[in-house]
This record gives structure tokens, C-alpha cells and sequence, in this order.
């Protein structure tokens, strides 16, 4: 799965739980919040306060590095 600015938490979190991990150490401590769900990775980031390229650069590298793990 390509994750981009516009991939719902919801669809991120389905995809793989462990990137809740990711999200919670950039400041989004409230990842399992029902109304978090829908949102895209940029709305969530506009939300929290934080550069949603930076917080996508986190997500792909910790995917990155799992995979290569596995």
C-alpha cells in the first residue's frame, strides 16, 4: 500500500496498527479517536499542528524499514 497525504488514518491503521506508534511519537496522541478515522493524514497533521511531509517522511521510513526486516 502507498501511503500518501491523503490516505485516512482509518486506512493507514488498517493497513498496518503499528504505525499508530509512528503517529503517536509526531503528537497525535488520539489515533484511535472514532472521529480521527476519516480523516486524511493531512487533515490530521493540520489538526495537531504538524508538517504532514514530515510526519509522512516518518511513516514511509518506519514501513520501509519493516519491510526490509521481514
Amino acid at each position: 500500500m502507498e501511503i500518501t497525504k491523503q490516505t485516512t488514518m482509518g486506512e493507514m491503521l488498517e493497513y498496518n496498527r503499528e504505525i499508530a506508534l509512528v503517529l503517536m511519537n509526531c503528537g497525535m496522541h488520539c489515533v484511535g479517536c472514532p472521529a480521527s478515522i476519516g480523516e486524511t493524514l493531512e487533515e490530521a497533521c493540520a489538526v495537531h499542528g504538524l508538517d504532514a511531509d514530515d510526519v509522512l517522511a516518518e511513516i514511509n521510513e518506519f514501513i520501509s524499514n519493516n519491510t526490509a526486516a521481514e
